[in-house]
This record gives C-alpha cells, structure tokens and sequence, in this order.
C-alpha cells in the first residue's frame, strides 16, 4: 500500500509540476484529448497502461535481481 500511494503522489507532482511550467501546452494537450475518437483514446490508455506495468516489472526485476 506504501508503494501504491507514493506512485499516486509522483504522479501528482510530475502531472502539477507540467500544469504550473506548461499551462498553455497542458491546456492544448488536453483540447486535442478532448477531440480524439473514443477508440484512439482508449488504445492510447491500453499502450499506457501496458507500458507501465511493463515498466514496473522490469524495475522491480532488476531491483531483486542477484
């Protein structure tokens, strides 16, 4: 649960970090979200989500490797 909840907090700092340097780039990143076809949008979400499971594993592999 540690580990879950110091994620969601990176996640808040980088995602704060991009609104308060960028606010201009973060507001048309998200209109072009906002424009997107459902399924462009979901296949974004699933290579993602993919991505940072994949991530994740590869981390934690090599952190308990020998």
């Amino acid at each position: 649960m540690k580990d879950f909840l110091t994620a969601c907090s990176l996640a808040l700092v980088i995602e704060g970090v991009a609104y308060a340097l960028f606010p201009g780039a973060m507001q048309r990143g998200l209109a072009a979200i906002l424009a997107m076809p459902p399924n462009a949008l979901r296949l974004v979400g699933l290579v993602a989500a993919t991505t940072g499971v994949a991530g994740v594993w590869l981390v934690r592999a090599a952190i308990t490797a020998p």
